[in-house]
């Protein structure tokens, strides 16, 4: 079989695992040499592709590429950058072509969520009417936990563990002071649509009266009367409270409490602030001193708390998308299939991106408690494994020791390309 090189590039949001990936895919195609040449990562992600500003990864040393397992946020740069449909944005599309042929790129393996999956097989689409051989394989990512198909995302199980351990301490430090001090403290978690994240805080509290108290999901209606009661409620029988809630809260309209008023490069309603808001409609309805916190950035760059279950499955799916290219498969997804609870275990099988594209994974109702404010049981045993384990980084002079890229460019063979 012939020799071609490969194109890896990372999208949106980054986690704490999303370079285990990376680490994944890098060194399964450095295992299959004999079809795989070099390996191009995009500068800024697909930015990287249409500009030619390609990162030579076969100049990096294994020692450095092993070292992006344990490295968080995105190692080549990752961007917020979503190619319109092909119909009014053709000569995009065309470019990504023109540069792959020019480096002679045969695997494009795009790391991100499901605009990105989006991205993905649109590329492979075009490349087929072009009658260019290119195999397209999308590497799943979201901190979010909503891509279809996949029983979860890699990158989830890590903020998972992270929120869940915050929520745990945090609620600690608000029970030993409530007695003259804070009565309510607000977390604030990410998640526009999907509450997958603000349940994982829930697994803090293992019996009646645990923090966190209520779990505010976009999923429930917010229902301002209902939260303040629940609050007085915990308050009085409890001496304080703790909620956990995501950004996507909305009112029954479908509004968001903290609706910024703009727009991301994604197109989506940019979101921040529904702590303050919360905490402050406690302050105005009950009077109670109170707290809060966005865990924001912190939640998924916290590669020092991540899960091994998480690490493990994100370096897998990087690993089986090269076998997937190498079999012939394309516009696929590597996807996660849990096959036992008790215990814990899964596999990677091959979903068709067209069933991914563009489509959102939301928290069953079955997950919900009945009184929309914590997790069900079948919920707990759903997350339970997913944050399991440790997997921490090396450490030197007190810090986690991340990766060193050289970052070495390919030589630019192409005009120079407007986006």
């Amino acid at each position: 079989m012939a020799q071609h090189n490969a194109f890896y590039a990372q999208s949106g949001g980054v986690t704490a695992v999303i370079n285990a990936s990376a680490c994944g895919v890098i060194e399964a195609c450095r295992r299959h040499s004999d079809q795989i040449g070099k390996v191009y990562a995009g500068h800024n992600g697909i930015i990287g592709a249409l500009t030619e500003d390609l990162i030579d990864v076969s100049q990096e040393s294994d020692e450095a590429i092993a070292a992006l397992r344990h490295t968080p946020a995105g190692a080549f740069g990752s961007c917020r950058y979503k190619l319109k449909d092909i119909e009014t944005h053709r000569a995009q599309y065309e470019r990504l072509i023109e540069v792959f042929k020019a480096h002679d790129i045969r695997y494009f393996f795009y790391n991100g969520g499901g605009d990105s999956a989006d991205t993905c097989l649109k590329v492979s689409q075009l490349s087929e009417k072009l009658g260019y051989p290119l195999t397209a394989i999308h590497v799943p990512k979201t901190v979010d936990n909503d891509l279809p198909i996949t029983d979860n995302s890699p990158g989830f199980g890590s903020v998972a563990k992270y929120i869940a351990t915050s929520t745990l301490e945090a609620s600690l430090d608000i029970a030993s002071m409530c007695a003259t001090s804070t009565k309510v403290f607000v977390l604030e978690v990410m998640g526009r649509h999907a509450g997958w994240i603000a349940a994982a805080g829930a697994l803090a509290g293992e019996k009646e009266g645990d923090a966190p108290h209520l779990v505010i999901f976009p999923e429930i209606a917010f229902d301002r009367a209902a939260v303040m009661a629940r609050v007085e409620e915990s308050v009085q029988k409890y001496g304080y409270c703790v909620i956990v809630v995501s950004e996507g809260a909305r009112y029954e309209d479908g509004t968001f409490l903290a609706d910024s008023g703009n727009t991301d490069a994604f197109g989506h309603r940019q979101l921040g602030g529904v702590a303050p808001t919360l905490a402050g409609m406690v302050k105005q309805d009950l009077g109670y001193k109170y707290h809060w916190a966005v865990a924001d950035y912190l939640q998924r760059a916290a590669r020092h708390l991540a899960s091994k279950t998480d690490v493990d499955q994100a370096y897998a799916v990087g690993e089986k998308a090269v076998e997937l290219a190498l079999a012939g498969e394309n516009a696929k997804m590597p996807a996660i299939k849990r096959t036992g609870d008790a215990p814990y275990s899964w596999t990677v099988e091959a979903a068709p991106l067209a069933e991914v594209a563009n489509r959102e994974k939301f928290m069953p109702r079955d997950f919900i408690r009945d009184d929309g404010f914590g997790i069900t049981e079948d919920c707990r045993r759903y997350l339970s494994p997913l944050i399991q384990g440790e997997d921490f980084p090396p450490f030197e002079n007190g810090l986690p020791k991340v990766a060193k890229l050289a970052k070495h460019r390919a030589e630019r063979k192409l005009p120079e390309f407007k986006i």
